[in-house]
């Protein structure tokens, strides 16, 4: 079978094959750290959202890291979570020449890292991005929003991590990415994830009303979506956050990516049935994700 012919469909009978790793006998260190670095001065709810996910989809201990000024809000917004206060510059933005020195010792010490949601696009975003890719780290990272910005153009860096990235980017971030237009991207979703995890040697997320992933050896993943109230403020901060709880359980990032793109999904479909098809909101969509890991792993799903 040549390269990337087959497409794997996620469903929950596809999941049930791929177990999630098991809650390591009740121990919060067993199902690792998340390290959620997210958020800005005009979106400081990206990291909430994200850092929510990240413990609705099972991470034992949750670290969220935004600036200074408006930590104290996302410390009493999630309270379950450990919140460090990054240096801030002009406007109120992270200095992010300082908050590499500030985070590259907690990447170390992290299960899995999630950088982008909600921060300053530009070239400070991607410096930090491309100093916490190069740093000592074994973390699987993924890499949202702002940090896909010129990704490819950094490719060496996220290659060097073998495959230890997931990048979950929609139809713009990607053009973005592969220095192409996003007509083209949308023309064929799955060509521009093929070529980025060939580039990136990366899990790609494409997301859109469909969503595909690719893996770096050529590996395809599809789901069909879970409806139009999916597209909605804030939700690709909670797919991101659901990949990394999952990653911080020790899941794949292949596998991590399929799970989180289904939960994720299947949240929006039950929302849906229970609010209506759109207008409920991207904070209500971790409640629904224990209850889904559940439904999966008994076959009521």
């Amino acid at each position: 079978m040549t390269r990337g012919t087959i497409v794997r469909e996620i469903t929950a009978e596809t999941l049930r094959g791929l177990p999630l790793p098991d809650s390591g006998g009740g121990s919060k260190e067993a199902r690792g750290s998340a390290l959620v670095i997210a958020g800005s001065v005009e979106v400081p709810g990206a990291a909430i959202l994200a850092g929510t996910a990240a413990l609705r989809a099972g991470a034992g201990k949750l670290q969220m890291s935004i600036a200074a000024g408006t930590a104290p809000h996302a410390g009493l917004a999630v309270p379950e979570a450990l919140v460090v206060r990054l240096p801030e510059g002009e406007g109120g933005h992270v200095d992010h020449g300082q908050a590499a020195e500030v985070l590259l010792p907690r990447t170390e010490r992290a299960a899995a890292v999630l950088i982008g949601a909600g921060m300053s696009s530009g070239e400070p975003t991607r410096a930090l991005t491309a100093a916490l890719l190069e740093g000592p780290s074994e973390a699987p990272f993924v890499l949202d929003a702002a940090s896909i910005d010129g990704l490819c153009e950094k490719a060496q860096a996220v290659r060097a991590r073998a495959g230890r990235v997931v990048i979950t980017p929609h139809a713009g971030e990607m053009a973005r990415c592969l220095g192409c237009e996003r007509d083209a991207v949308e023309a064929d979703p799955l060509a521009a994830a093929r070529k980025a995890a060939d580039m990136l040697g990366a899990v790609v997320v494409m997301k859109g009303a469909e969503t595909w992933i690719v893996d770096p050896a050529g590996g395809t993943w599809h789901y069909a979506g879970g409806g139009a109230g999916l597209a909605t403020s804030g939700s690709g901060d909670v797919l991101a956050g659901i990949i990394v709880g999952l990653l911080a359980r020790g899941t794949t990032p292949a596998e991590a990516a399929a799970w989180g793109v289904f939960l994720h999904g299947e949240a929006g479909r039950r929302l849906a049935r229970s609010c209506g098809p759109i207008g409920f909101l991207a904070r209500e969509l971790p409640g629904e994700v224990p209850g889904l890991m559940r439904d999966v792993a008994e076959g009521a799903l």
